[in-house]
């Protein structure tokens, strides 16, 4: 997975997706990024980045269930520049994990380091990591743990950013499904 630089077919395959020629009306501009980017201390990675800047920034359609939300409201009560603090699933409603003080590490995990893309309601998030070691991967939270997309499905962490997660869901597949 690049995080740097956009792959063309992962541009083109959420283009298809989402039916987006050249420039969707939602779309935020390069202006918009980067003033987003600067005002934060982060820089978005790809294909997101592109995604919003020049496709759509939110869609009703999905994903998630009630659709994805605009980089605005997807970063409202988020930290940003502070690292998303997990490199492995963790179900906090069963252990404590490795950490002297979970709930501190579970109050992170939901705002530091991460872009929420949307929901699939009662209370399960989806997120984009945006800095720490899993900058790129998507992670789905919710109030018993959190886990990276594609884990479930044994993919690799290539498999597990933005341009597969999309794919996913373009293919209407299951969220969970075992295949």
């Amino acid at each position: 997975m690049n995080t740097e630089q956009a792959d063309p077919a992962e541009l083109a395959a959420l283009r298809e997706a989402f039916a987006v020629a050249d420039g969707g009306a939602s779309a935020l501009g390069w202006e918009a990024v980067h003033a987003f980017e600067k005002q934060h201390g982060v820089v978005l990675p790809e294909p997101y980045r592109t995604f919003v800047a020049e496709m759509t920034d939110g869609s009703y359609q999905g994903p998630p269930e009630y659709g994805m939300v605009g980089l605005a409201e997807g970063t409202e009560k988020q930290v940003l520049g502070k690292p998303f603090p997990l490199t492995q699933g963790w179900l906090w409603e069963e252990d404590d994990g490795p950490y002297d003080d979970p709930e501190a590490v579970m109050d992170q995990v939901g705002d530091h380091g991460s872009v929420v893309l949307g929901t699939d309601g009662c209370g399960m998030f989806w997120h984009l990591v945006v800095t720490g070691p899993h900058r790129g991967h998507i992670w789905h939270i919710t109030d018993v743990g959190a886990m990276p997309f594609g884990a479930e499905f044994g993919y690799t962490t290539c498999a597990s950013g933005f341009a597969a997660w999309v794919a996913h869901w373009a293919a209407g597949k299951e969220w969970f499904d075992a295949e």
